[in-house]
């Protein structure tokens, strides 16, 4: 496969008609007691970090129906990334406005991470952004 075909297939401009990975024997053991299946939008934490509080919930939700269970993680004291990229705009503004009064009368905060992700974080929570408080301010490539 040359490089321009190689790159058109990694861009899903082509189909990709390469099998030198392709490996048989995983093919053959799909069973049905070989596979597995996970709801994305719910993601189970270890007992250990359940006990130390050490919980981040993360929730795409497909409706404003979804929105419940945001509130219940937020009342447990548990972070949560909301995902809303997969939503309607009407209903995602629903659930931001939902998410801001929640933190606001659980005297949390909610931040904006990216278009459509939001950081609900309960009150006792500390945001620690990327900037480090040690480092001096003229960067790393100012080497003088």
């Amino acid at each position: 496969m040359g490089s321009v075909r190689k790159a058109s297939a990694w861009l899903g401009l082509v189909e990709d008609n390469d099998e030198r990975y392709y490996d048989d024997e995983y093919a053959e053991g799909t069973g049905a007691g070989d596979q597995w299946v996970t709801d994305p939008r719910v993601r189970v934490a270890s007992e250990t970090a359940e006990e130390q509080g050490r919980r981040i919930a993360t929730v795409s939700p497909d409706s404003f129906r979804d929105a419940r269970g945001i509130g219940e993680h937020f009342r447990e004291g548990v972070p949560v990334i909301v995902n809303l990229t997969s939503m309607e705009p009407s209903d995602a503004k629903r659930v931001v406005d939902f998410a801001a009064g929640l933190t606001f009368g659980l005297r949390g905060s909610i931040e904006r991470v990216a278009t459509r992700v939001f950081l609900l974080t309960p009150a006792d929570t500390e945001i620690v952004s990327g900037e480090s408080a040690g480092r001096p301010g003229d960067g790393f490539f100012n080497q003088s």
